[in-house]
């Protein structure tokens, strides 16, 4: 089974590192049918002493933020309508997308176009997914939404899929996909 060596300049925490040898494993899982615990990941630090590029030291570059906490949170925070905190999360060019709507850029918008659709709406998170690619981060967030018609009635297990583009640790862009108007009463 598959053994990958790799070599980093010192500085980066264990978080980073954790997530560096998940994401490496996760690749190689979509390449190699190798289950997970088959995949060996050794990491071996070298002082920036022992690392030159073009004739000259380096220093390690930073470590991004984890895009699916940055997504979780500010889940979390929508719900709370926490929405000063959510709104810093954001990046200058945000854009989100419902289905049977216009785009929208502010969260002010999102509240103001949701109103007469329900009194509240949550999230059961099943999944959060990470989906290596060049460019922005992707991340993808499944499961059930759950809350209140307008007129107060309950509603649950309605299915959504949340794709959320990220860039410098910012959300730039959210594509919504819900069947909440085809069980609209």
């Amino acid at each position: 089974m598959p053994i990958v060596q790799m070599h980093l300049i010192e500085g980066y925490d264990g978080d980073t590192k954790r997530r560096l040898g998940e994401a490496v494993t996760d690749a190689i899982g979509t390449v190699i049918a190798a289950p997970a615990d088959a995949v060996t990941v050794m990491i071996s630090e070298h002082t920036d002493e022992d690392y030159m590029r073009g004739r000259m030291r380096r220093s390690p570059a930073p470590a991004l933020p984890d895009p699916c906490a940055i997504v979780r949170g500010y889940l979390a925070e929508m719900e709370a309508r926490a929405l000063d905190a959510a709104r810093a999360r954001l990046g200058e060019s945000f854009t989100m997308r419902f289905p049977g709507a216009a785009p929208m850029t502010t969260l002010d918008e999102l509240i103001d176009w949701s109103r007469p659709r329900y009194r509240f709406v949550k999230k059961v998170i099943e999944s959060v997914d990470l989906a290596a690619a060049p460019g922005p981060s992707v991340v993808y967030v499944t499961g059930t939404l759950y809350g209140e018609w307008p007129d107060g009635t309950p509603f649950e297990g309605i299915r959504f899929i949340d794709r959320f583009e990220l860039t410098d640790g910012l959300i730039t862009r959210q594509d919504v996909w819900n069947d909440i108007a085809e069980e609209r009463p």
